[in-house]
């Protein structure tokens, strides 16, 4: 139990740390995030499948990464020196996307596109990708650290990590999309990388609420010279450096990074397999195989999720009715309505839970997480209905965009916050730094699928013609109806099996 002096509205203290430091993290992320798209087709004059491909590369990265940095930060150097590094690295990344060159033009029936400016932009989208594997697994995990692996306030206690990270989300979407769209890209992209720098020195003004809870398990280990004048510690900043090299082309070789995903993926299992099978308990092993399924779960959640910056993103900009109450809503102003719904949804879901809690009545992991997945459906069938109603210029209330965005949110706030703490509970304590980069990792391969499907729904128009916006609808309504199917079924099975699950959990809901 944590001492009450290190208690704040009955929480760590070091809780809101975490909870500051990832708001303005998310603020960086989000704030680039839905501009991504919109940036590469209408600035960059990308077409829909080559802006979906960077999309993809960078998604799939940013959260394979992970896995990396969680392993690290379990061997050497810390929970706390990870997230400082990423965080720095962080912060650089996302002010370079602020250096946006000139606007790319249409000359004698091709594209003239600022390939210098896009380099940078692609090296700025390798730091981030490198900086986010140091510090998304590590913040998650301290948290889990702050708790006992049976105290009640945890599932709480991550839903409310989940609610603060949403605010930096919400105002970064709103703010850094109106002043991308309206602006310029380059005050859109440098607004969030300011608020990276802001979260990383509350990080850092805030380290003594962490209770030693993220420090180096063996800091000997990291003043152990590798090589002459170079010891571990120093060698792996080195080497996260150096693999921004590698990065920066990979992220512009989408194929490769399929590849990538998939040799990295047989590695972890191959190599989780093992520690199931020869290092754990029967009870370890039990509960590390139900978090395995779990997180191959979030494959399909997270793969409808992520049409969001995707198909969603371009449905909002290109059949969507933006005009709401007399205001022009920006296309990528419509991704606020997943962290406003979270912060007014997240306080009745953490009640909620603690409610049923004590009355014994709270549903299981396994099935909270099938009841994200159903709702993930559920918000595409919502696309599908509003899909039928087309106003006289052809265009799609926005209602029913607000609606699927609703649903979507009801079913992250089932399963994300829940997932990240079945982590932290179902894992062998020894490796849960990897197996938080596990659960990214399966996050990784739903954001490259997630483009892929939305690549069905590419639409490619000739030069100097005008998209067809009823064309464009019947091909988005396509694409959700299937969606609708997928995320339904895949749910209802999942549900079907939720007293197997539990059965092996041993005792951990």
């Amino acid at each position: 139990m944590t001492d009450k002096s290190e208690q704040f509205f009955g929480h760590p203290k070091g809780l809101y740390v975490c909870f500051a430091t990832e708001m303005w993290e998310r603020f960086s992320f989000y704030g680039m995030k839905y501009l991504l798209l919109l940036y590469l087709t209408k600035y960059h004059l990308f077409t829909d499948a080559m802006g979906l491909d960077v999309l993809g590369s960078y998604a799939a990265l940013v959260y394979s990464t992970p896995v990396i940095g969680g392993l690290l930060a379990d061997r050497y150097l810390g929970m706390r020196k990870a997230v400082i590094f990423g965080g720095c690295l962080l912060a650089l990344g996302h002010l370079g996307m602020a250096i946006e060159g000139t606007a790319a033009q249409y000359q004698n029936g091709g594209i003239i596109r600022d390939e210098n400016a896009l380099q940078i932009f692609y090296f700025s989208i390798a730091l981030i990708i490198v900086g986010v594997g140091f510090l998304k697994p590590n913040i998650s995990t301290i948290v889990g650290n702050l708790y006992g692996i049976n105290d009640p306030r945890r599932d709480s206690g991550f839903t409310i990590f989940y609610m603060g990270i949403n605010i930096g989300a919400f105002i970064a979407t709103l703010l850094c999309g109106y002043l991308g769209e309206t602006w310029g890209w380059r005050y859109g992209f440098g607004a969030a990388g300011i608020g990276m720098l802001i979260g990383l020195v509350i990080f850092l003004y805030g380290q003594r609420h962490l209770q030693g809870l993220a420090e180096p398990h063996d800091p000997a280990l990291l003043k152990q010279f590798i090589l002459p004048w170079i010891n571990r510690e120093l060698l792996i900043y080195l080497g996260g450096l150096l693999s921004l090299l590698g990065i920066w082309q990979l992220v512009q070789a989408p194929h490769m990074v399929g590849l990538s995903l998939n040799g990295l993926a047989l590695f972890v299992a191959l190599g989780l397999l093992w520690f199931i099978l020869t290092q754990c308990s029967p009870v370890e092993r039990g509960r590390m195989s139900v978090l395995m399924a779990l997180t191959f779960s979030t494959v399909v959640f997270w793969a409808l999720f992520e049409q969001t910056a995707a198909s969603m993103t371009l449905y909002a900009d290109r059949v969507v009715d933006r005009n709401i109450l007399g205001i022009d809503v920006k296309a990528s102003q419509f991704g606020a309505l997943n962290p406003l719904f979270i912060m007014l949804l997240a306080p009745m879901f953490a009640t909620l839970w603690t409610a049923l809690s004590k009355r014994q009545l709270e549903p299981n992991t396994p099935v909270k997480f099938s009841l994200g997945i159903i709702q993930a459906g559920l918000g595409f069938g919502a696309l599908v209905i509003g899909g039928t109603f087309p106003n006289d210029a052809g265009k799609v209330a926005a209602i029913w965009l607000i609606m699927a965005y609703l649903l979507h949110t009801t079913g992250e706030l089932c399963l994300s916050p829940v997932g990240l703490s079945a982590v932290t509970k179902l894992s062998v304590p020894r490796i849960v730094g990897l197996m938080m980069g596990t659960w990214f990792l399966a996050t990784a391969y739903s954001e490259f699928i997630a483009v892929q499907i939305a690549k069905l729904a590419a639409i490619e128009v000739p030069t100097g013609q005008q998209m067809d916006t009823a064309s464009a609808l019947t091909s988005y309504t396509n694409l959700f109806g299937t969606l609708f199917l997928v995320g339904c079924g895949a749910g209802i099975l999942l549900l079907l099996l939720c007293p197997y699950l539990k059965k092996h959990m041993h005792g951990i809901h």
